[in-house]
């Protein structure tokens, strides 16, 4: 119930985490740092999982899967790859009963198993592009876990495609970003920021990341998903060439992307409110849910009547008749507002009368007279109304808690009160981005796309150099 939801103004941290649980998404697992995703949690994932899916083969994409363990000697081919992911390695020494020749990396992400595949697959430019995605667990050993956000395993899609040009890598590059931003704005009905990764911030191996960023409820950034051009780092450690239209041999040209059930936390920490999840129609598992109003002598009637409907609507909406007669109709409405469902039909005596029924918004509370006989596109109309709504409320707030500074002073005052994202000018010295972090804790999130790196003539908000980049800063999850 509502009622066990600790309030954001009070605690925002706690109060995502009971909506995590009370809401039925996940729960923790007896693996410190590891979650259980529940059916509620497990049904949303779904729904994004076959958005997401849909649009990648829309773009060429096939699936395929690969084995979950690494051997050591793969990761160790290429430097900046391992030395990014040490920290974060679980191996497996052990197999059989017998200590194993060589250990086994459980995948934190799959390029080096992928590659040693490519090799095998790709001889000439005929090969190319091979564009392969795949639907997997990874298990990073973190430190500071939070369900959905941060855990020890997790779900995610990662693609690795191969080209034969470098103009093509970063065409694919950009493109699965943009896939990204369009899934997000148009199904998660979160407005985000898209750019490019400083160094200091890049995936391990990569020669450029690309990013879409999240601004949640308490202004902290979330990256929300990530595309990264290769080059040819990984086809050289894996010795990955392929015959040419000229007849040479090149090494191929890389990408890889990704996003993961970090998703889900991003819908929570965006939509939701005190009286719990917010789910956006076009991704909720359920979109209608069906609820009786009666007294004794009425009760064959009401539930006569919200069967017919439920019948007439359930080849067209995810709809659930809730008749269950152990709890009354309020405990209902908390229960069904706690799990996000975004349109609840309210059905009692009277309105049969009237032949009418009354539709209750997730979103704003709004409930809203509708006739019988015009209920299914009502339906539809307002389930569109409130996608909308969403995006446009989530736009609002990013917009207003987006700050262009260019002096220090400001930018310490705004991220150490209010927070957001802090556009600012910054001159490209890892020094001035390192320095800002350890003062401030904030973080170059992103340099956007769309300012093309001009600075116009401004000068870095940290040393007073000629400024490159018109960066966003932001603290983050």
């Amino acid at each position: 119930m509502a009622e066990k939801i600790t309030p954001r103004s009070e605690n925002y941290s706690q109060w995502y985490i009971d909506i995590v649980l009370q809401a039925k998404l996940a729960d923790y697992a007896p693996v410190k740092g590891c979650m259980v995703i529940r059916p509620n949690g497990y049904a949303l994932w779904e729904k994004m999982r076959d958005v997401l899916d849909g649009m990648f083969k829309e773009t060429g994409h096939k699936n395929a899967y690969f084995p979950l363990l690494i051997p050591d000697s793969f990761l160790k081919r290429e430097a900046e790859h391992v030395e990014g992911f040490s920290p974060e390695l679980a191996v497996v020494t052990y197999g059989g009963g017998e200590e194993l020749d060589e250990p086994l990396i459980i995948r934190p992400t799959s390029e080096t198993i992928i590659w040693s595949m490519y090799k095998k697959w790709i001889q000439s430019y005929r090969d190319l592009p091979l564009l392969i995605n795949q639907w997997a667990n990874v298990v990073r050993w973190e430190k500071r876990t939070r369900l959905f956000l941060r855990t020890t395993e997790f779900l995610w899609q990662e693609g690795h495609t191969a080209h034969e040009t470098a103009d093509e890598a970063q065409e694919e590059t950009l493109k699965m970003l943009f896939v990204y931003k369009k899934f997000a704005e148009e199904y998660m009905a979160i407005p985000v920021l898209a750019g490019e990764k400083t160094e200091n911030e890049k995936f391990a191996g990569a020669v450029k990341t690309y990013t879409i960023e999240a601004m949640m409820q308490d202004r902290k950034a979330l990256q929300a998903g990530t595309s990264h051009n290769l080059g040819q780092n990984f086809a050289k450690a894996f010795d990955v060439t392929f015959q040419t239209k000229d007849g040479t041999l090149d090494y191929v040209w890389a990408t890889s992307w990704g996003v993961s059930t970090r998703l889900i936390g991003a819908l929570i920490m965006t939509h939701s409110d005190d009286k719990g999840l917010i789910l956006p129609p076009r991704l909720a598992p359920t979109e209608v849910v069906i609820i009786p109003i009666y007294k004794n002598k009425t009760k064959a009637t009401v539930l006569e009547y919200c069967n017919r409907l439920y019948q007439s609507l359930r080849g067209k909406y995810s709809v659930v008749l809730d008749d269950d007669d152990q709890n009354t109709p309020g405990w209902k409405f908390s229960e069904w507002e706690l799990q996000g469902i975004p349109l609840r039909i309210e059905v009692g005596p009277r309105d049969i009368e009237k032949e009418e029924v009354i539709l209750a918004r997730r979103d704003t509370g709004e409930k809203i007279s509708v006739p019988s006989k015009s209920l299914e596109q009502r339906i539809g109309e307002i389930l569109e109304d409130i996608q909308n709504n969403l995006f446009k409320r989530a736009a609002t707030f990013k917009q207003e808690n987006t700050h262009g500074i260019e002096a220090y002073e400001d930018f310490k005052r705004i991220i150490d009160s209010d927070g957001g994202f802090i556009q600012a000018p910054w001159c490209g010295s890892s020094e001035c981005e390192l320095r800002i972090k350890e003062e401030t804790k904030a973080t170059i999130r992103a340099i956007p796309i769309s300012n093309n790196g001009d600075a116009n003539g401004k000068k870095c908000l940290y040393c007073g150099e000629d400024a490159k980049f018109i960066a966003t800063f932001a603290k983050s999850y």
